[in-house]
C-alpha cells in the first residue's frame, strides 16, 4: 500500500502535494492536463500563465507545513 499525500493544495490545474516523511516535510508540484483521448494526467512542467498558481500552491503548502511543525513541536512538550 502506497502512503498517503498529508496535505494537497490545488488551484486551478495546479497541486501542491505535501509528504510528510517522519517530521520532514516535501512538497511535489504538478500541472494536470487532458490527453487527446480524454485521460486526466500530470506533468511537473508549467506554462508561463501557470505561474501565479505555482508560487500560491507553493506559499500554501509552506504555511501549512509551517503549521505542523509547530503543531509537533508542541505536542513534544
Amino acid at each position: 500500500m502506497s502512503k498517503q499525500p498529508a496535505h494537497k493544495v490545488k488551484l486551478g490545474l495546479i497541486t501542491a502535494t505535501v509528504w510528510d516523511n517522519d517530521g520532514f516535510y516535501s512538497v511535489d508540484l504538478s500541472r494536470s492536463y487532458k490527453t487527446n483521448q480524454g485521460e486526466w494526467q500530470s506533468t511537473p512542467s508549467f506554462a508561463q500563465g501557470d505561474l501565479l498558481n505555482v508560487a500560491k500552491c507553493a506559499e500554501r503548502a509552506e504555511i501549512w507545513i509551517a503549521r505542523q511543525v509547530s503543531k509537533d513541536a508542541i505536542q513534544r512538550t
